[in-house]
């Protein structure tokens, strides 16, 4: 399986070619196929490819972890080089989704508005665990074990006049299966790691998990790059990480660089970073 980080919020060491910006958009080659996780915010991720060599026309499907702009806003570049492949994302939530904080800050982070309708014929929503390729499987009935991180106190859903805390229905988890074992995407992780990670597991009893990568929302105010909980928050969810049959982490867009810290203490060479233009092989 090889990973090619189209976009972050930063560039990779020997990358200054690319451009990198507030969002996630990774490239999957797995059993045969093209896989596009998340689309970044703009149209970088498209120009990112040609500079890296990766054909977005080859693309087989798409997969869109939320309804957030940081990891939508990049689909109507690739619409313009791809006419066929298949989105699969969850139902859009009820309500527009908001980000507010400090009683001033209230600014629109959803999806293009009208970018669902106009471009209906590209995507297939799903509600229940659904197998898209040959061991891909989208995972939409996530666990509730675990606390969800505390940066989703500031991410609301507007409901005519009044904002109600965003529960998240409209996320996501990817999973790929290789004989030697499973990935994990979490895209933001708004539902939590651990949860994600217990609801692949739980569907696959058997097997380790190679790797978890994406986001885990645990950034506070990302223009602050606060952390979202204390140090002891943050030390506590590195152990539970650690306990788990995972191989190892890769993170990166939503984490933040303290909260990076405070894990990379706690779980060491099993946690690692990637940025635009960072390739995984795994």
């Amino acid at each position: 399986m090889q990973i090619t980080t189209l976009i972050e919020n930063e560039k990779a060491d020997r990358h200054a070619d690319l451009v990198a910006e507030f969002g996630l958009s990774l490239h999957i080659r797995h059993g045969g196929k093209n896989i596009l996780f998340d689309t970044g915010s703009t149209g970088a991720a498209v120009k990112n490819a040609e500079r890296l060599g990766i054909d977005l026309s080859q693309v087989d499907v798409v997969v869109l972890s939320h309804h957030h702009f940081d990891h939508g806003g990049g689909l109507p570049a690739f619409f313009a080089v791809n006419a066929h492949a298949k989105v699969y994302l969850r139902h859009p939530p009820e309500g527009k989704e908001y980000f507010r904080a400090l009683w001033v800050v209230s600014r629109y982070i959803g999806l293009e508005e009208g970018l669902l309708e106009r471009y209906q014929d590209r995507f297939v929503f799903v509600d229940r665990f659904t197998e898209i390729l040959p061991g891909a499987c989208i995972f939409t009935d996530i666990a509730h074990t675990h606390e969800r991180p505390k940066g989703d106190k500031y991410l609301y859903l507007k409901q005519g006049d009044d904002y109600v805390h965003d529960p998240f229905q409209h996320e996501l988890v990817l999973a790929l299966r290789d004989a030697d074992g499973l990935v994990v995407f979490t895209g933001c992780g708004h539902s939590g790691v651990l949860n994600m990670i217990e609801t692949v597991t739980q569907r696959f009893p058997g097997d380790r998990v190679k790797a978890v990568v994406g986001g885990f929302h645990l950034v506070g105010m990302p223009s602050l790059d606060s952390m979202a909980g204390s140090r002891e928050d943050m030390e506590a969810l590195g152990r539970a990480m650690r306990a788990l049959p995972v191989n190892g982490y890769w993170t990166g867009h939503c984490t933040g660089h303290k909260a990076y810290a405070v894990l990379k203490d706690v779980l060491g060479d099993k946690l690692a970073e990637f940025h635009t233009g960072t390739a995984l092989t795994l």
